[in-house]
């Protein structure tokens, strides 16, 4: 059976430290292969298309909620489902994302994407239009300053030479980069340049469409040779899965699913009675898919 990871620390119900150590202690004894944080570093206040939460909900920034359950667990990988790469500035994240890697004895996954809100490009004053360019060169400058003996960098938005930036990830060239995003240019970037591709809320049809292009784009595009074959991981719709639905997607050519039972349990803060719905979900899908 295919890896089964589960969506949602640091967020919502589970946006304190009980919730993320619970819930990844969990995850990592029932059998999931991985535990994953999402990001939205503001809401909209008030809460206004396309911003997916109320304003007022609590949501943890994905690095520390990783290195916080790196600490609880030993074995379970951990993913950032995903970091909006252009709002960050990629020194600090690839010391950050290193960090994290080191701490955790290399069982971070770098989920990235570039975000669909502009209010929240607008509020840390990063320009909405530039996204896309901003993310194909950040993923040139990690991967620079993960693996170079002497990082150097020369793009539109950032420049670097004469520096170090350690300790590097415990895997040389860094963590797994997955490029999530439903368009066809964060497909070609997938494809161009990430170890993987992320499709969040893909059914069975929205998945083998997805395929289908990214099968496409690697006949298009130059992919470097060390990159290897392009691992695709999906999030299912909410709600729960069965055996034969995980087999559906591994006959498509999906390597890991990453489920999430209910998108409403990211919204609002901590919540005890909510946390143990959620966990109660995660025990009843360990049991449906026989992880154990």
């Amino acid at each position: 059976m295919l890896p089964i990871g589960w969506f949602g620390i640091g967020s919502g119900a589970l946006a304190d430290a009980e919730g993320v150590a619970t819930v990844a202690r969990a995850a990592e004894s029932l059998g999931f292969d991985s535990i994953w944080v999402g990001e939205h570093p503001v809401l909209i206040d008030p809460q206004a298309p396309p911003s997916p939460l109320p304003s007022h909900s609590d949501l943890m920034d994905p690095i520390p909620v990783l290195a916080y359950a790196a600490a609880t667990t030993s074995r379970i990988r951990l993913g950032t489902g995903i970091v909006i790469l252009p709002m960050r500035n990629p020194m600090i994240l690839a010391k950050q994302l290193a960090t994290v890697d080191v701490l955790s004895g290399g069982r971070l996954l770098v989920g990235i994407g570039v975000g669909y809100v502009p209010g929240e490009y607008d509020a840390i004053g990063v320009p909405f239009c530039t996204r896309g360019r901003r993310a194909d060169e950040w993923i040139d400058a990690l991967r620079t300053l993960w693996h170079d003996d002497q990082p150097r960098f020369d793009g539109e938005f950032a420049s670097f030479r004469g520096i170090q930036c350690r300790p590097r990830p415990s895997r040389p060239g860094g963590p797994p980069i997955l490029a999530s995003g439903m368009s066809t240019a964060a497909r070609r970037r997938a494809v161009a340049r990430c170890d993987g591709w992320y499709g969040f809320f893909q059914d069975l049809d929205a998945t083998r469409a997805a395929i289908e292009e990214l099968d496409r784009l690697a006949g298009e595009v130059d992919r470097p040779a060390d990159l290897g074959r392009l691992e695709i991981t999906v999030t299912p719709l909410p709600g729960p899965v069965d055996a034969d639905t995980v087999r559906r997607y591994e006959d498509l050519g999906v390597d890991r699913l990453v489920l999430v039972p209910d998108f409403g349990d990211m919204a609002g803060g901590p919540d005890s009675a909510r946390r143990g719905k959620f966990l109660d979900e995660m025990k009843a899908c360990a049991e449906r898919l026989d992880l154990g």
